[in-house]
Formats: C-alpha cells, sequence, structure tokens
C-alpha cells in the first residue's frame, strides 16, 4: 500500500511540474510575442554600436582624406581647361568693363589665379562624392531606415550647389558688377585687381551654393522629426531676420548685394516649409491628448 501511495504522489507531482513548465512555455511565448510586437513608429536599432571619439576621429580622417584626393583629381583634371574657365569666370566683369581691363601688380599673380580657378573648378566637379563622404560621415549617428536616403541626399546636395552657384553667376553677377562699376566717373576709372576680383567672385559663388543647401538640410531635419512645417511657420519672421545677418556675413558690406542673397535665402525657406510638409516625420500624439480630443468631440 505504501508503495502505491508513494507511486501515486510521484506521478501527480510529475503531473504538476509538466503543468508548471507548459505554464513556463506558453508565458515564454506570451514575452517573446509582446517583445516583437513593438510600435511600428518605435526607431530601429542602430545597426552597429555607438563610436568612441577616437573611432569619430578616425573616420573624420578618411573622410577628409578621401575628399583632398578627390578634389586635387578633379583640379588636375581642370587645369588642363584653365584658361577656357578663367575667361568663364572673367566674363560677367568683362561685360561691365567695356574699355577698362583687369590689372595685376604681383609677378605670378596670373599663375595663382589659374590655380585657384582649377582648383575651385576640380571643387564643383567632384562634388556628388564630397557631399557623400559627407553624408557617409553622419550615417553612424543615423538609424537603418533612415541611411537609404544618403545616396539621393549626396545627389541633391551637389545639384542644389550647383545650382546656387549658378544663380550667382549668371543672376548676380551682372546685376551686382553693373551697379558696382555705376560709380565709376572720367575721374575715376574702375581697373578691378585680377587676385580681388578673383576673390570676391569665388565667394559669392560658394556663399549661393550653400545658401540653395537650406531646402535639403530642412528636409533632412525634418525626416529625422526634428523640425516641423507648423514649427517654421511659427519662427519665420526670426527665421527672415537670421537670413539676413547671414547674407550680411556672407557678401560684401553693401545693401545690394545683401539684398540678392537674402531674397532667394528667403524663398528657399519656404520651399523648406513645403519639404517639412510633405515629407516630414508625423509625430503622434500622446495618449492623453488622444482622450481629451476624443472626450471633447464626444461632448
Amino acid at each position: 500500500m505504501s508503495q502505491d501511495k508513494d507511486s501515486l504522489e510521484s506521478s501527480s507531482g510529475d503531473q504538476v511540474g509538466l503543468a508548471d513548465s507548459s505554464e513556463a512555455v506558453e508565458g515564454g511565448d506570451a514575452v517573446s510575442a509582446n517583445s516583437n510586437s513593438q510600435p511600428e513608429d518605435q526607431p530601429e536599432e542602430k545597426a552597429s554600436d555607438e563610436m568612441t571619439l577616437t573611432e569619430h576621429l578616425n573616420e573624420l580622417r578618411k573622410r577628409l582624406i578621401r575628399s583632398f584626393i578627390a578634389v586635387f583629381v578633379g583640379f588636375l583634371a581642370c587645369y588642363a581647361f584653365a584658361e577656357q574657365l578663367f575667361d568663364i569666370l572673367m566674363e560677367p566683369m568683362v561685360r561691365v568693363l567695356h574699355n577698362s581691363n583687369f590689372i595685376y601688380t604681383y609677378p605670378p599673380e596670373a599663375f595663382f589665379t589659374y590655380l585657384k580657378v582649377s582648383f575651385v573648378a576640380g571643387f564643383f566637379l567632384v562634388s556628388p562624392y564630397l557631399f557623400y563622404q559627407v553624408w557617409l560621415f553622419v550615417a553612424p549617428g543615423l538609424y537603418q531606415n533612415e541611411r537609404k536616403y544618403l545616396v539621393p541626399i549626396a545627389i541633391f546636395s551637389a545639384v542644389f550647389f550647383t545650382v546656387g552657384a549658378l544663380f550667382g553667376y549668371f543672376v548676380v553677377f551682372p546685376f551686382g558688377f553693373e551697379f558696382f562699376a555705376s560709380y565709376s566717373t572720367d575721374k575715376i576709372v574702375f581697373t578691378p585687381k585680377l587676385s580681388e576680383y578673383l576673390s570676391f567672385a569665388l565667394k559669392l559663388l560658394f556663399a549661393f551654393g550653400v545658401v540653395f543647401e537650406l531646402p535639403l538640410v530642412i528636409f533632412f531635419l525634418a525626416r529625422l522629426g526634428l523640425v516641423t512645417a507648423q514649427g517654421l511657420r511659427r519662427v519665420r519672421k526670426y527665421a527672415i531676420l537670421v537670413i539676413f545677418i547671414v547674407a550680411a556675413i556672407l557678401t560684401p558690406p553693401d545693401v545690394f548685394t545683401q539684398t540678392l542673397m537674402a531674397g532667394p535665402m528667403i524663398l528657399l525657406y519656404e520651399f523648406g516649409i513645403i519639404a517639412a510638409h510633405l515629407f516630414g516625420k508625423e509625430k503622434k500624439k500622446p495618449a492623453a491628448d488622444e482622450d481629451e480630443e476624443k472626450s471633447a468631440e464626444a461632448e
């Protein structure tokens, strides 16, 4: 009898153990199911662990070296056409000089001018690759679903930069140089110095190229959820003030050139608002706000 009793107790213990194990398995499945069923809007885990400061510096060094090599290759390619590129860059000013000419007072000045023109042309030539390197440096801080925009953003960065430089060359240069040359008289002859004109022209080209990146920067920030179209509209008046300050920094100290830059920047800011509205990341409202809205609708 005692043996039968012991066997019954052991069998009942086995049944209890099986029941506990089955409950544990079901509980584990439920936990795994809950862990897998995360909200869709929750950001993905980053593809790699966070980089240390040394790794960031090594990454920056690698991108800079590749960029310098690319610019040097572009410089060599453009140096063969340095004279033609020089004539193109001088053309807007030549049109307003009439009987006057450029001068240079330092013997190797013309030679260095050709080098500078070739360098700038090479920069524009390899600009898609340069912007791609910039975005690759930013990539480790992005989520996997955000990295798919790297190549399109790099291409559009180069396109916007070039369009901005072309706007400066074909629109701003003719009006600006005509305006400056109008102050010459019979007693004051306008005879531009070669190196000074080149520095002035290249500064404007780069300035307009940079400011035309504004819509793309806003698009990128909107995709990250850092800015919204509503927020950009709310700070529009402050943005316009900042735009005029930036235009004053990037252009020579005259109101005419500042206005020529500030006007397009304001339009680009408006395009950025449209881009943020169309492509911005929608932020879900907190549950408390949704409950308040539902109760308000019910009333």
